[in-house]
């Protein structure tokens, strides 16, 4: 993945794009993943948040443009007891049926 801010996600429908984030630091444990929800659900995004093996928190989001821009923004910083030390971005396929909520996983 590459480290970007830049959103540049496969548009599904209707002008919905959808991402992936792999974020790194202390992103586990410290409600990440519950935050990222509530923001996300706020924003109208949908997608899921699920904790990875290695420590890290994998986002898979979809929403418009500008809402994923602020979503993005709020996944650099996280949760106040998180420490984000990297986000990787990058566009994800749109496959065949779109997220309905954005669940935990």
């Amino acid at each position: 993945m590459e480290q970007s801010s830049e959103q540049s996600g496969s548009a599904p429908r209707g002008g919905r794009i959808r991402i992936a984030m792999r974020i790194t630091g202390r992103v586990q444990g410290v409600i990440f993943r519950q935050g990222a929800r509530r923001q996300a659900l706020a924003l109208g995004i949908t997608g899921f948040a699920r904790n990875n093996a290695d420590g890290t928190v994998l986002i898979v989001a979809e929403g418009e443009r500008e809402a994923l821009d602020a979503f993005t923004a709020w996944c650099r910083s996280g949760p106040p007891l998180a420490r984000v030390d990297s986000l990787d971005l990058e566009p994800a396929s749109a496959g065949d049926t779109p997220f309905t909520d954005f669940e935990i996983q």
